[in-house]
């Protein structure tokens, strides 16, 4: 007597035991593709954290499995939106779109990282280095 193997099972082709539950990006968003009417653009680098008047808890177990996923790794420390795609094994579209829901319902704020320093003209570095030939 042979023994039922996972390929026996009509559509077990298409599950891998190893990889786990699989979920299709578009459910995980209900079919959107992008974050919602937010004005706030969710580039690779934007940082995104906790909001100082996030809704309690009772009203974060309404959202789903994702959503909470992000705010426990947003509340560790302020992450950017690659970190939180990388930390989440999420596509950074599906994440991009989970925050935008996150941040119209109140939870996290996006902040953009501090530029980095203007470089000063050429001319004034010329006038620089003069002024120490001339000591």
């Amino acid at each position: 007597m042979s023994e039922a193997t996972d390929t026996d099972i009509p559509g077990s082709e298409w599950y891998d035991a190893d990889a786990g539950p699989l979920v299709r990006p578009y459910a995980m968003t209900g079919g959107r593709t992008q974050p919602g009417p937010t004005h706030v653009r969710f580039d690779l680098i934007a940082l995104v954290d906790i909001a100082a008047d996030a809704p309690d808890e009772a009203e974060e177990s309404l959202l789903g499995p994702e959503h909470r996923s992000l705010l426990g790794l947003c509340r560790t420390e302020t992450q950017s939106v690659a970190e939180l795609a990388a930390d989440a094994d999420l596509p950074v579209g599906v994440v991009r779109v989970l925050l935008g829901d996150l941040l119209e319902a109140g939870y996290v704020r996006v902040s953009r990282p501090v530029p980095p320093a203007q470089l000063p003209d050429e001319r004034i570095l010329r006038e620089v280095i003069d002024g120490l030939r001339a000591l």
